[in-house]
């Protein structure tokens, strides 16, 4: 307790504090996008449960991650080595988190471009509760790894990472229904989106492999293209204007 308090009174804590916070934010838009995504393939009664649960996994991984922050930071370690490349857990975790999520934002862009599919397809089962829930899991654990990793890399007292996350989980919580009902609403958002999902998986592959991608030129194109779909919904949106009111 009385570190809480000597951390409350410390001004540069608050400083690594707010930080922080803007950090998970960020850092959980990726997430969010690939739940908003998902869930609206669900049928409507079962999406808003479906993003709650997932955003709660979410929280509770990453708490729980804190609680063996030891044992995050020893996942840095390389393991073993390729060709002179060395590969520790995190790195394989980001490779495999990276290649799910192509291979997941390939099939949603198919079934977006191709909603019937193939016969084949129409026979088989579509995107049920559990699998939904499941799949979420998976970029989860991906997603919490890495913001842990980036919380410990930023400051080494564990109140300030836990009041962090819990502070952006809940920003992800509030923004969660109204983003996933604007992507439903806009499908070109869905595919732009969709494409947001190639570019982290790929970046998520090459941190596994060791080539650092600076964040600010991600998310400086995922802003550039944000902005460019704006300007063409806004101009659809005074076509449709001028059309009625021709």
């Amino acid at each position: 307790m009385d570190h809480i308090l000597q951390l409350a009174a410390d001004p540069t804590a608050w400083v690594a504090l707010a930080t922080l916070v803007v950090m998970e934010i960020v850092l959980g838009v990726d997430n969010l996008i690939f739940i908003s995504i998902l869930t609206n393939r669900l049928p409507a009664h079962q999406q808003t449960r479906a993003r709650r649960i997932g955003i709660g996994l979410a929280l509770v991984l990453r708490l729980g991650l804190l609680g063996t922050v030891a044992w995050i930071v020893h996942l840095t370690e390389p393991v073993f080595a390729v060709f002179g490349q060395g590969f520790s857990w995190r790195d394989l975790i980001l490779i495999a988190g990276g290649l799910f999520l192509l291979w997941k934002a390939t099939k949603e862009i198919h079934h977006s471009v191709d909603p019937d599919g193939t016969q084949a397809e129409k026979k088989g089962p579509g995107l049920g509760f559990a699998a939904a829930i499941g799949q979420i899991l998976v970029l989860d654990l991906v997603f919490s790894i890495d913001s842990i990793i980036t919380a410990v890399g930023m400051t080494e007292h564990v109140p300030i990472m836990v009041v962090a996350v819990i502070a952006a989980v809940t920003v992800m919580l509030v923004a969660a229904d109204p983003l996933s009902r604007f992507i439903a609403a806009n499908p070109t958002v869905v595919m732009l989106a969709l494409g947001f999902l190639i570019m982290i998986g790929m970046t998520l592959i090459a941190e596994g492999f060791g080539a650092h991608v600076p964040k600010g030129y991600v998310y400086t194109a995922m802003a550039f293209s944000a902005a460019v779909e704006g300007l063409n919904m806004l101009a659809r949106r005074r076509r449709k204007r001028k059309a009625a009111g021709a």
